[in-house]
């Protein structure tokens, strides 16, 4: 018996495969584009070709993600919230703090031993401080998205970007460009702008507890991580691949079925 939990975003799908056991048998990671239901059919298709299995072979599927409602496939969706609070757990059993900041919002989830959600905040009305912002502020500075941490890591200026907006934000980049400021100073301002406006829903929640596990596609931006750390004057723990964390859980929820 197998079972498969797909995470449809909106800027990438992963597809994760587990065995009877809750090991993990492969996982797969996709640009979504403009079909998330290609997109996760493809994802799905590709993890059971790395695995050696066939659709088959699945006894059930959990999507979850914005584009959950896409995968026809799938016996049941349920939200990513739920989804990557019981990934986390299977993976950091003594976490109760996760931060994940994916494409279109970020999200701070509490959680008890058990992988169940406690509390949560959640910023999905505004492109600010997730993965789409720092898209925009790469291309405005024309460096490459997967550059960017490692290059603001050399910062030697505490610069400030106050603009909550994207857009007001990408203008006052774009000035600090102008005015002469260094890139490596400019990412940095971004990234600590990013760290504020995640503890803005950190303290709504009031405030971390234990482990803190940061996940989703920006938790590859080591900026980004570093900004938070300093912020929360504690150490993030980082899956090696954090963008899967919801596809797991939604995995392991479908195990339980």
């Amino acid at each position: 018996m197998i079972v498969a939990g797909i995470d449809i975003g909106s800027i990438t799908t992963e597809a994760l495969l587990l065995d009877k056991d809750k090991g993990i048998l492969g996982y797969t990671i996709l640009q979504t584009g403009a079909d998330s239901r290609k997109a996760a059919e493809l994802a799905l298709e590709k993890v059971l070709s790395s695995s050696g299995k066939s659709a088959a072979d699945i006894s059930f599927t959990i999507a979850t993600g914005c584009g959950r409602k896409r995968a026809a496939f799938a016996q049941q969706s349920i939200t990513e919230i739920t989804c990557i609070a019981k990934g986390v757990n299977y993976l950091f059993p003594q976490a109760r703090t996760i931060i994940d900041i994916g494409g279109q919002d970020t999200k701070v989830i509490g959680i008890d031993d058990k992988g169940r959600v406690t509390e949560f905040e959640m910023n999905d009305k505004c492109a600010a401080g997730t993965g789409r912002f720092i898209e925009v502020m790469a291309k405005a500075l024309n460096v490459e998205l997967d550059r960017i941490g490692d290059i603001s890591l050399n910062h030697k200026k505490e610069l400030t970007i106050s603009s909550i907006c994207t857009v007001f934000a990408e203008s006052e980049v774009i000035s600090l460009v102008s005015e002469g400021e260094e890139l490596e100073d400019i990412l940095y301002g971004i990234h600590k702008a990013i760290a504020g406006r995640t503890m803005g829903l950190i303290n709504r929640l009031g405030g971390v507890n234990n482990d803190v596990i940061m996940a989703g596609g920006v938790a590859k931006n080591i900026g980004v991580v570093k900004a938070l750390e300093a912020t929360l004057n504690t150490q993030l723990k980082i899956h090696t691949e954090p963008q899967i964390v919801g596809a797991l859980g939604a995995a392991i929820l479908a195990s339980e079925k």
